[in-house]
């Protein structure tokens, strides 16, 4: 599920390796006489293949084994009404969660009266570095592309994926999917190995300004990773990793999951921030956003920050660099997409302590 860049991906790599994979997109246009085409290239190979692409959920779902949900996780409580709406009963994986995210999709599917939901799992990041690209295909299917063309960059290596209780199926489906899965004790554990909360929002707010002047004309990963943005993001980094023991999980630094994952290079220095970051292969060409409204705006702080911010007070973490560059955001303007993101009420975990919150989620 998902018409966007993590969801082409997915296509191409799972049907690269045998799966009969039905692609659901929000919209899908009137099909050429040809069949859809997706054109893809990067650590996937390059070519073109057919794709079988559905706007009908119900229909998608008919028969399925599993249901994979490439989305950012501002469209998850969406998706989750309408998995419910649907009956899904197939397992489900979210690649990524985010932080919180198969809690919140569970509690939508409380709230709507689900009496028996589908096994339910996440993994820690989106298992592909990937962007979309242009194709010059024709309207009738003709030309020698596609409808839909998406550049690969890079594969996660590891991905760390969990299951809320009675998930035990959907963290079968996400380990049959990624050869690379390595099961953690929980969500919760997960979601907090997910460094796209330190990775985006220290570049994404001291580089605003450069975001708004060229409309994202400068390479994030490379010019736009500055020796100041890295200082923060090591201050963020430690604060992730204070709440990740609040909670009694041991998981790895900013660097160790980015080598883990891929998108450093081996012999970076775990050091150097700045220089293994701006040096990865995986991540090079990546450009900056377009503007505020890109996603490593309204996702990454709304879904990422404030999720860690209230745990952070449920276990009596301090947080202040978290906490500033939120407050940054809702001043430049951020404020009521913040105010839409995960709280530990959207999560089912208000009032509780460490220990309730980890008995409630724990398989």
């Amino acid at each position: 599920m998902g018409g966007g860049a993590g969801g082409m991906a997915a296509t191409v790599d799972l049907t690269l390796q045998g799966f009969e994979v039905i692609w659901w997109r929000r919209t899908v246009p009137e099909e050429p006489p040809t069949g859809f085409r997706l054109a893809y290239r990067g650590v996937c190979g390059e070519g073109v293949m057919p794709v079988m692409c559905t706007d009908d959920l119900a229909g998608g779902l008919a028969g399925a084994a599993g249901v994979l949900v490439c989305l950012p996780s501002t469209a998850h409580r969406h998706i989750a009404r309408l998995l419910a709406e649907v009956g899904c009963s197939a397992p489900v994986v979210l690649a990524p969660g985010h932080l919180g995210g198969a809690l919140e999709v569970a509690k939508v599917w409380r709230d709507a009266g689900m009496k028996s939901p589908p096994p339910l799992a996440e993994c820690s990041t989106l298992p592909y570095t990937v962007r979309a690209f242009a194709v010059n295909g024709h309207a009738d299917g003709s030309g020698p592309t596609a409808q839909w063309g998406v550049n690969i960059t890079g594969a996660a290596a590891r991905l760390p994926v969990a299951c809320l209780p009675g998930g035990e199926a959907a963290l079968e489906l996400a380990a049959r999917l990624y050869p690379g899965a390595v099961t953690l004790p929980d969500v919760l554990a997960v979601g907090l190995a997910e460094v796209n909360m330190v990775l985006h929002p220290p570049g994404a707010i001291l580089g605003a300004a450069w975001v708004e002047a060229t409309g994202g004309g400068f390479r994030f990963y490379v010019e736009g990773m500055t020796s100041g943005v890295a200082s923060v993001m090591a201050r963020l980094d430690a604060e992730r990793l204070a709440v990740a023991n609040a909670f009694g999980y041991r998981l790895g630094s900013l660097m160790e999951e980015m080598s883990a994952i891929g998108t450093v290079e081996p012999d970076a220095d775990p050091e150097d921030i700045q220089g293994a970051i701006s040096t990865g292969e995986a991540n090079a060409r990546i450009m900056a956003p377009d503007s505020l409204g890109h996603r490593y705006y309204t996702e990454d702080f709304g879904y990422g920050l404030l999720p860690l911010v209230e745990l952070a007070k449920a276990a009596g973490v301090a947080t202040p660099v978290a906490q500033a560059l939120l407050d940054l955001a809702s001043a430049a303007g951020l404020e009521a997409a913040i105010a839409e993101g995960r709280t530990l009420e959207r999560l089912g975990l208000d009032g509780l302590s460490t220990d309730e919150i980890v008995a409630r989620i724990r398989p």
